[in-house]
């Protein structure tokens, strides 16, 4: 497996994908009960194989990753060759996870505890890989808002 499999609330909702899925494997439904109770070894396969592709798809579509500290955040926007990153790093104790703390840095931008810093990061052989290991860090998959408001903020 090379991602993590769904988790149960995501194969629920992914119900009916899931089902198409066995379809182009000749899978009918009686054969999957089967399956899972006589070869639970080859319904785990199965599993991962399903989760493995959702994730590509999902990989493969990203463009925006967020993750919020309490003193940082990092904010990553993905082009075909590279991730752009725009990162802001809090000197004092505020602690921008709460709605209180970003609306601190919302106030003070130019506040001398507020440090920006702009770097780019070259993608390993495996694009979809560097994203997914963001995300298993605490990143989150966005539109880019907060991205595109300090992009054009610092640049």
């Amino acid at each position: 497996m090379k991602y993590s499999r769904l988790t149960k609330e995501q194969f629920e909702e992914l119900h009916q994908e899931f089902i198409n899925f066995l379809a182009t494997q000749s899978i009918t439904a009686e054969e999957w009960a089967d399956i899972k109770t006589n070869k639970p070894e080859v319904a785990e396969q199965e599993l991962d194989v399903f989760s493995d592709l959702v994730w590509e798809g999902v990989l493969g579509k990203v463009v925006y990753l967020e993750h919020i500290s309490p003193q940082q955040i990092h904010l990553f926007y993905c082009t075909e060759e590279h991730m752009q990153l725009i990162a802001i790093r809090l000197k004092n104790a505020i602690d921008l996870t709460t709605r209180d703390g970003f609306n601190w840095l919302r106030e003070n931008l130019m506040d001398e505890d507020v440090e920006f810093l702009n770097a780019k990061k070259e993608y390993s052989d495996d694009k979809a890989l560097d994203k997914f290991k963001l995300i298993q860090q605490g990143g989150v998959i966005t539109k880019g808002e907060l991205y595109q408001f300090f992009d054009k903020l610092i640049n």
